[in-house]
């Protein structure tokens, strides 16, 4: 069985001993084991990382981009081998592990500007004689800790710009899908990174070892993370304790609304993609479908029902697929219980993918599409995050009703209407509480040039993921007023407080 190391100042690092099995969701084996870091460990990262920063935040911005170019070059050329790590892994398809790895790119494409982006502003002749500036300066050494469903994208989210901006970063990725991250790491180094400027800690959250090792030392300055909201809160809330800046991205509950003027061919298609597309397991999957009538839901169930049940799953390895598995057994027993509890509180179970068997790969991780009509707030298929392939239905009389449904949920990550009317789409845009909104987008995912974030529960912190808020996240704005005096001039003191007027 191979063995996944850690990356620490430009060396592969095997830690203290402790590992954890990697198994591949499709088949249920186990192919490799991961290291765990304990705190020393991590340590060695955060030192390599600090003795990097002085020489990094003083290489010119321009170089720092040069590098950001052949590693884009070096992720593309590598898209096939990074993609089927993804899938063997994770068990998302093939064609949604290049999916994931293009939108990550993407991000490094944002950080190839660093010259542009980190531009300060300058006026001259504020005063007399006195010129004024800002300068966007690093913070230092900063980490991220990334979950197992995005293993290329989220990562990419961080540490490409954190870099450029003259960081050193620290990356703790999930230790159930480590080796696409650490692959990609290793391509960041070969396109010419210093050592200690880019380093990759795994360890399991079951102890919270590796993330407390972040939190509390004090050589850390910025912490982002993105995974569930109780993680989150427990680092947004230890981090800003300790002076640290947090940008924590939480959970989710993503509804999509249809009116009854909706093209419903194409929302049927939509809702598909988003909702099973990745076995739904992404923060941005759209998890309810709030239909706005009678009528549309009915047209709904008939049109989604014959292609849930036509979703072509198989093992993720595989081309020409829709879905794969979860990504661990636990995962799977967890959306089947959901599944469960909606029959016992009363949903009416349209499709049921808890039988789901892959002929070949019986004791893989599957569940199949499943779809919920009738379901009402209260139930726990509502309420909570399943991160599983189930849609739910929920019947409302009106577009306020169901505006009014989605501000009442704790979460505020993504949403998005179906309509041919401008008037409801605005208005769902100017009301709706959601910091990601979509009209006739099922997944509204900001592009790389604007930034990714949540309202409510969703993200604690002030500023969004990567794109322009990722800029201010990871420096820190100098304000430089300078006056050159006249020679021999000699100027009397002043005791009343400065002005330009």
């Amino acid at each position: 069985m191979s063995h996944i190391p850690h990356l620490i100042n430009g060396e592969r690092v095997a830690g203290n001993g402790r590992s954890a099995p990697v198994y591949n969701p499709s088949t249920g084996d186990s192919t490799s084991a991961v290291g765990l870091a304990d705190r020393a460990t991590m340590q060695l990262a955060i030192d390599a990382a600090k003795a990097a920063f002085p020489a990094w935040r003083n290489t010119p911005p321009a170089k720092r981009a040069q590098i950001m170019f052949r590693f884009k070059q070096l992720l593309e050329q590598n898209e096939n081998e990074i993609a089927a790590l993804i899938s063997a892994e994770h068990g998302k398809t093939l064609e949604d592990a290049i999916g994931e790895l293009k939108r990550g790119i993407e991000n490094v494409e944002f950080a190839c500007a660093a010259p542009e982006i980190l531009k300060g502003e300058y006026s001259r002749n504020v005063g007399p004689n006195i010129d004024a500036w800002t300068d966007l300066q690093p913070i230092g050494v900063v980490a991220g800790i990334t979950p197992f469903n995005f293993p290329a994208m989220v990562p990419l989210w961080m540490y490409p710009l954190a870099i450029v901006c003259g960081n050193c970063f620290i990356l703790k990725p999930s230790e159930r899908d480590p080796s696409s991250t650490l692959f990609i790491a290793e391509l960041a180094q070969q396109a010419g990174l210093p050592k200690g400027v880019l380093n990759v800690v795994n360890g399991d959250k079951s102890v919270y070892d590796a993330v407390d090792a972040l939190i509390e030392a004090p050589e850390v300055k910025a912490l982002s993370f993105v995974g569930s909201t109780p993680i989150a809160e427990y680092i947004y809330s230890e981090g800003t304790k300790r002076g640290k800046r947090v940008q924590a991205l939480g959970g989710a509950k993503n509804h999509a609304v249809l009116m009854p003027d909706a093209d419903l061919d194409n929302a049927v298609s939509a809702l598909m993609g988003a909702a099973y597309g990745s076995c739904g397991e992404r923060c941005m999957a759209i998890s309810v479908a709030v239909c706005v009538g009678d009528q549309i839901a009915d047209a709904l169930v008939e049109k989604i029902v014959p292609q849930i049940q036509a979703l072509k799953i198989g093992a993720g390895t595989q081309c020409g697929l829709d879905m794969g598995p979860l990504v661990t057994a636990a995962a799977r027993d967890k959306v089947k219980g959901y599944i469960n509890a909606g029959v016992a509180q009363g949903a009416k179970l349209v499709v049921d993918g808890r039988d789901l068997v892959v002929p070949g790969n019986e004791n893989g991780y599957f569940v199949g599409g499943t779809l919920f009509d009738r379901v009402t707030p209260e139930m726990t298929i509502y309420t909570d995050e399943i991160f599983g392939p189930v849609l739910c239905i929920v019947r409302v009389g009106s577009l306020e009703e169901a505006m009014q449904l989605i501000n009442d949920h704790e979460y505020g990550n993504g949403t998005c209407i179906f309509t041919r009317d401008g008037e409801a789409a605005r208005l769902f845009c100017d009301e709706i509480e959601v910091g990601m909104v979509g009209v006739n987008v099922p997944l509204p995912v900001p592009v790389s040039y604007h930034s990714f974030g949540g309202w409510k529960r969703s993200l604690f912190g002030d500023l969004h993921a990567y794109g322009p808020d990722g800029v201010r996240f990871y420096t820190r704005k100098k304000a430089i007023t300078q006056r050159w005096p006249a020679r021999k001039s000699h100027e009397a003191a002043q005791f009343a407080f400065p002005s330009n007027g």
